[in-house]
């Protein structure tokens, strides 16, 4: 691990958890993007530290609020999710090898796809609860994104946002089930073969980053609300994805 490499890496953890400790999501949007766009690592490296890192992130976060969850919402969503991260694991394989640049502009895209789906959303008295077919088609998009870059987050925001839920509970929802599907794609990852040492030495170094962010993000929230930090999270990605489009 070389030190040029890691401290940058840990600083962009380090914003990335707090943004998704506050907002519920970009943790992975962030991080990749980032990474990516300096070359620091591979992406399917970043992708396994991502997993580990959210992980730790959300169980810090979600610790005694998972009573406040409709249980089958999760559940739905996260069967749609894991044959998309099967499927998305597979795309990522395959063009890693041969196709990186076209990689890096679907990264691209989806993360600008991101942050105008976060940022568009229909008034409170218009939203009405999504039926349950959609919420598995959502997982099984946001699982493909999440097999190929630890970032499942997009169709998830989208679908989230225009339920009748109050926004602290959009983002215990969204945590919870970046919870389920960190664990899914390690496993998923680890049955392959692919994961490595340095995946693991990375990971290691940052988590220390991760619960210290996440422990002052939860008692020292920021003065503002989280409407407005969905906006900072908006203009993050639109600069990360612009990046990766037209580097």
């Amino acid at each position: 691990m070389l030190v040029e490499t890691l401290l940058p890496f840990m600083a962009i953890i380090a914003v990335a958890t707090y943004v998704q400790s506050i907002a519920g999501f970009a943790l992975g949007m962030i991080v990749m993007g980032t990474v990516t766009t300096f070359n620091l690592v591979p992406i399917a490296f970043t992708s396994v530290v991502i997993s580990s890192v959210t992980l730790m992130n959300s169980i810090f976060i979600l610790k005694g609020c998972f009573g406040q969850l409709n249980k089958r919402i999760v559940i739905i969503t996260v069967a749609g999710m894991l044959p998309g991260m099967f499927i998305g694991l597979t795309l990522l394989e395959y063009l890693s090898s041969s196709f990186n640049e076209v990689l890096q502009t679907i990264l691209g895209i989806a993360i600008i796809g991101a942050g105008i789906s976060m940022i568009l959303k229909s008034p409170h008295k218009d939203r009405k609860h999504s039926k349950e077919p959609t919420f598995f088609c959502a997982g099984t998009a946001s699982g493909i994104l999440n097999g190929m870059f630890s970032m499942g987050g997009p169709p998830l925001v989208y679908i989230f946002y225009r339920q009748p839920f109050t926004l602290n509970l959009i983002r215990l929802y969204l945590l919870s089930i970046f919870f389920v599907s960190s664990i899914s794609r390690l496993a998923m990852v680890g049955l392959r073969g692919e994961l490595t040492l340095d995946m693991l030495l990375f990971s290691a170094v940052c988590i220390p980053i991760v619960l210290g962010v996440s422990w002052l993000a939860k008692h020292y929230p920021p003065p503002i609300s989280l409407d407005i930090m969905r906006r900072i999270a908006f203009c993050m990605l639109m600069v990360i994805g612009s990046s990766l489009l037209f580097r």
